[in-house]
């Protein structure tokens, strides 16, 4: 499972590039979704790794999101009570499991009426660069498992 997130902003996108972007669910900067690793997801990633990093999200840092930032539809904000109370039938009493049901992919966050998209803050201390890759000392394209390191600065 990739978190991917969205650096660079609007200005001078090509339309395919756009396209790809909108299809991610990615229409803001400092936005971030859940992404299945499989060719179809690959291929849009490497379309659009001019504007967006990404990477293997871990089960904490990812439960870190979804307790902070996470939103039920209708803006109820996702904790360990409301969890039990909302999915009594799925079966999710902490944020923790639901987190790693998320990574394993046994559920999908849309199932649970919880929203795809997390609405991040800019990472403290800032980006490397939005104009340059990871590997030239910038902040885009693929992460690895660094992806966790700037999740929970964005946090």
């Amino acid at each position: 499972m990739f978190l991917v997130i969205r650096v660079r902003g609007t200005t001078g996108v090509n339309r395919d590039i756009a396209d790809t972007l909108k299809m991610l669910r990615l229409h803001r900067i400092n936005h971030a979704v859940l992404v299945e690793d499989n060719p179809n997801y690959k291929g849009m990633l490497q379309k659009a790794k001019d504007y967006i990093t990404w990477g293997e999200v871990n089960n904490e840092t990812l439960s870190e999101i979804i307790s902070k930032r996470g939103e039920f539809i209708g803006g109820i904000r996702v904790t360990d009570e409301i969890l039990a109370e909302l999915t009594e039938n799925s079966g999710y009493s902490s944020v923790e499991e639901l987190a790693n049901s998320l990574i394993n992919g046994n559920v999908k966050a849309i199932d649970i009426d919880m929203k795809p998209v997390f609405r991040l803050h800019p990472p403290r201390k800032g980006y490397e660069g939005i104009r340059l890759s990871i590997n030239e000392g910038g902040s885009l394209g693929y992460r690895g498992k660094l992806i966790n390191d700037l999740a929970s600065k964005m946090t």
